[in-house]
């Protein structure tokens, strides 16, 4: 049995019109509401009919979700609203490149768990490399724990991305 209090991790995708200051109203109402947005990615889908997609990743108990997504579907340029979380399977995606700068020992390490979390080197110095790792966001998350005592320098995350699987379409 679920308390109502419990907190829900969602991935939800909007799709809007591409225009000037949408972005900023969707912000704007999680920001005016309290709500948190974990992870945003936006970008144009669609250039005949110029369409953006945009996915948070938000939390929240059921309530505020309903509440988040109803109030998004009160914007004048949201099209459709997909909770990717509950309504059907979906597949989530995130990359990230970490730097990671290491000499000797680490270095090797680096490169092998690189291999092993199937991350590539973008691009390598004698004393760093940049990584790219793509997958799941716990997948980005624990790669980049793993570099952290192997020299992690900086990270870069470009946010989930999400679609449904199958015939759905948004």
């Amino acid at each position: 049995m679920s308390n109502d209090n419990e907190i829900f991790r969602h991935t939800i995708s909007v799709l809007v019109d591409n225009e000037f200051g949408v972005l900023a109203r969707v912000v704007g109402l999680f920001s005016g509401r309290g709500y948190n947005i974990e992870s945003l990615t936006v970008a144009r889908v669609d250039e005949a009919e110029n369409l953006s997609r945009i996915t948070i990743v938000t939390t929240g108990t059921a309530m505020v979700i309903e509440q988040i997504k109803a109030q998004l579907g009160r914007l004048v340029p949201v099209h459709k609203i997909a909770d990717l979380t509950t309504d059907g399977p979906s597949v989530e995606r995130e990359m990230a490149l970490v730097k990671v700068v290491s000499r000797g020992e680490k270095r090797v390490e680096a490169l092998r768990m690189a291999d092993i979390f199937r991350a590539r080197a973008v691009d390598t110095t004698e004393d760093s490399f940049v990584f790219e790792v793509t997958g799941v966001p716990d997948k980005v998350k624990a790669f980049i724990g793993l570099m952290e005592p192997l020299g992690k320098a900086e990270v870069c995350r470009t946010g989930v991305v999400a679609v449904h699987r199958g015939t759905d379409v948004m």
